[in-house]
């Protein structure tokens, strides 16, 4: 079983969920959602939907195109599509924070998130910057975030930060960390036993030889050649502005960046509607979809459905790899 998390309840994460499960599906989805909200955006959509209570401890078999188990969550407050609403911040904590305890516990294979809007959790008194820190900091767990779009992936050593703090948190150790989370991952639930990492530089050009910036010579070259000693194949580091050209990339299992917008800008003009958000590190499999709550489009059937579908197939790749090397 997977377990799905919808996201912000006014976004388009249930419109999404209620139209793929109209699609056959291999493994069986577990929606951590209010039912109430599942069936009035199913009738807002004019699309069928059964929905079956988990039970404690039940082994269910996979139900057929629009039917789909749910663990209820109660909302706080009524959704109207589109509308942000902060008294259900709480609901979206309350569905992640059950979801992964769950995972923790074995109950689930992997979690598949749904957006969230961040704005609307913090303006509730809750301090979020993101699934990825959110899970993390709940199961005590130091986290990698990875981008998976057909033919690219892209790993960051940090994410969601200021441009002006990257630098100091470009570390030694922080890098050692990464890179190392990468590697076994890239082994342990992708099943590429021989992993080749193409490492970005932070500056132009690298750093032009020290003439743009040290950090390549100071920080990234030490640590890349102390994890080469190890037998990995790492190469880098690489002026980022051409370490996207299909010769790299060919030769390239992940292109690790050094900060968000330097990596992803790529991944997301070659793959959106496609790309998957994966955070590594984790003691759990866990996919997300690459867009936003698209507020506008919530009750609608205009939303791209492709993300969802691809994170959904990306944990079920995952947790057969695992299972497989018996994890």
């Amino acid at each position: 079983m997977i377990a799905i998390t919808p996201g912000e309840p006014a976004g388009i994460g249930p419109d999404l969920l209620v139209r793929l499960v109209q699609e056959p599906l291999t493994d069986m989805l577990v929606a951590i959602a209010d039912p109430r909200l599942l069936m009035q955006r199913a009738e807002r959509l004019g699309l069928p939907l059964h929905l079956h209570v988990l039970e404690p401890h039940a082994a269910p078999s996979p139900p057929g195109p629009g039917h789909l188990h749910v663990w209820p969550v109660t909302l706080r407050q009524a959704v109207i599509p589109g509308q942000l609403e902060p008294a259900n911040a709480e609901y979206v904590i309350e569905t992640l924070s059950r979801a992964c305890d769950a995972c923790r516990l074995d109950r689930f294979a992997a979690l598949v998130t749904g957006p969230v809007h961040k704005g609307v959790i913090n303006d509730a008194g809750i301090p979020f910057t993101g699934h990825t820190e959110f899970l993390a900091e709940r199961c005590g767990a130091e986290p990698v975030m990875m981008l998976v779009a057909p033919g690219l992936r892209v790993a960051l050593v940090t994410t969601h930060l200021p441009l002006r703090e990257v630098s100091d948190a470009i570390t030694p150790e922080q890098l050692r960390r990464v890179i190392r989370i990468l590697h076994r991952d890239l082994v342990e639930r992708f099943g590429i036993s021989d992993p080749r990492i193409l490492i970005c530089g932070l500056n132009p050009h690298a750093g032009e030889g020290g003439h743009l910036g040290r950090e390549e010579i100071e920080i990234i070259t030490p640590v890349l050649e102390q994890l080469r000693a190890l037998g990995w194949r790492l190469t880098g580091p690489v002026p980022a502005d051409t370490a996207f050209v299909p010769e790299r990339l060919a030769a390239s299992d992940v292109v690790l960046a050094m900060y968000h917008d330097q990596g992803l800008p790529v991944l997301k003009h070659l793959g959106f509607g496609q790309a998957v958000n994966v955070t590594l590190g984790l003691p759990i499999i866990r996919t997300s979809v690459d867009h936003g709550t698209a507020l506008d489009l919530a009750g609608t059937d205009r939303a791209d459905l492709g993300s969802l579908r691809a994170a959904v197939a990306l944990a079920e790749r995952m947790a057969q790899i695992r299972g497989m090397d018996g994890a």
